[in-house]
């Protein structure tokens, strides 16, 4: 019964009640059942619409507040510029990796055409238009003309780069008003985080919807690929954290027996909370006393990383996306792909302490956009992301740690105490 607590675990069940429902009312064949299955269907796309009309205001809120976070933490002093210069250069290296090895790996095991027609069944009214600009028209719609139309576009591109200017515009203006209008800025993030909880409230019942269609129009087929998109994006979430591995040991010389006892306990508590701030404690005790990082370094990257920087976001997300892509057979040029990594950097950092459900829909979802690809897949992938949210967490706090061990390596040493 405690698992029913869980919306995640609700979610999926109504995913898999709705495949099975929409499956045996396609194997019975009457119009009638089916008719009723389409129109309650609609109820899905309704939520879908409800999660949909967030994404655009919850982005540019988020991003502003998050540029005057980062801003205030590099005021903070040399060690957290080194720390921040290691968080963005790591989101970089991630954004790269899963690109080439998530398109790799799909090559390698690629999407099945029944199936990948299966789960576009349960998008409905999808449109798979693709516009693919030259590098002129590409580095021109950088800048919106109009921000408001930009929007009213879903141009994610251009709206992150003019959040991003916004952002760091805000840290200028003197500091009651700058703060004011990132208070503001902050509401109206909250207000959209609010609405979407209620909204994902409704999840199962807008996840049961969706999937009655997707079993009415290709009964369970599309089950194997649902599996097939848990395997490929939890499979790049651990190349991650493997990485992360390998900086700990060659870059911050720590020997991988000492990493593996001190980053243990911390991974059984991420496994079981899946939340990088519950590991918190944990992550400063063991590189303190495992690791013998100084307290005054372990109690300020481990806080900002937490606050700022999740190793796995544009990792995963992108590869989300490019799950997407093969779904639809679309391919993303390098130019597409260029935006894409950029709005994923940004919204890891703006999305960074939203609940896990809100973070996937805001942070998903601009990715795709900036590739040109369908969104309205996205819920039916939400109500399996149970288990690649598992191998996030874990590639999270061992980024936190290893860039912590790193700059632990190069920090000077403290001064002794005298003797009294």
């Amino acid at each position: 019964m405690r698992l029913l607590k869980s919306l995640s675990v609700r979610v999926l069940l109504g995913l898999i009640l709705g495949l099975g429902i929409g499956a045996v009312a396609a194997a019975g064949g009457d119009p009638t059942v089916a008719k009723v299955i389409e129109g309650v269907e609609a109820f899905g796309g309704l939520w879908l619409n409800a999660l949909r009309m967030t994404v655009i205001p919850l982005i540019f809120a988020i991003l502003v507040t998050g540029i005057a976070q980062v801003s205030d933490a590099a005021a903070t002093g040399r060690l957290a510029l080194r720390a921040l210069g290691w968080f963005l250069g790591l989101l970089l290296l991630g954004s790269l990796y899963s690109i080439v090895f998530t398109n790799g790996l799909l090559a390698l095991w690629p999407v099945s055409p029944e199936g990948a027609m299966a789960l576009r069944a349960g998008a409905p009214g999808t449109s798979i238009e693709s516009a693919t600009p030259d590098f002129a028209a590409w580095i021109r719609s950088l800048a919106p003309s109009n921000p408001v139309k930009a929007a009213a576009e879903d141009a994610v591109l251009p709206l992150v780069v003019f959040a991003i200017f916004t952002g760091f515009a805000l840290t200028r203006l003197p500091p009651e008003r700058g703060r004011l209008l990132v208070d503001i800025f902050q509401a109206i993030g909250d207000a959209m985080i609010i609405i979407v909880r209620w909204v994902l409230l409704a999840g199962p019942i807008g996840v049961f919807c969706l999937g009655l269609g997707v079993g009415l129009r290709a009964g369970v087929g599309a089950a194997g690929t649902l599996g097939h998109y848990i395997a490929v994006v939890s499979l790049t979430g651990l190349g991650i954290t493997i990485i992360g591995y390998l900086l700990a040991v060659t870059v911050g010389r720590v020997p991988l027996g000492r990493w593996a006892r001190a980053t243990g306990p911390v991974l059984a508590t991420a496994f079981a909370t899946q939340s990088s701030l519950a590991c918190l404690p944990a992550m400063i005790e063991r590189s303190r006393d495992d690791l013998g990082v100084p307290q005054r370094i372990a109690g300020l990257v481990l806080p900002l990383a937490v606050a700022v920087f999740r190793m796995t976001s544009p990792v995963m997300n992108l590869a989300v996306a490019i799950f997407v892509a093969h779904v639809y057979g679309l391919e993303p040029t390098p130019l597409q792909y260029a935006g894409a990594v950029l709005v994923a950097l940004a919204v890891s950092v703006g999305s960074v302490g939203l609940p896990g459900q809100v973070s996937f829909i805001i942070s998903v979802g601009p990715i795709c956009l900036a590739l040109g690809l369908p969104i309205e897949i996205l819920p039916i992938l939400l109500a399996v992301e149970v288990a690649p949210d598992i191998f996030r967490t874990l590639g999270n706090v061992t980024g936190d740690m290893a860039v912590t061990s790193i700059l632990a390596r190069d920090a000077p040493k403290a001064p002794e105490p005298e003797d009294a």
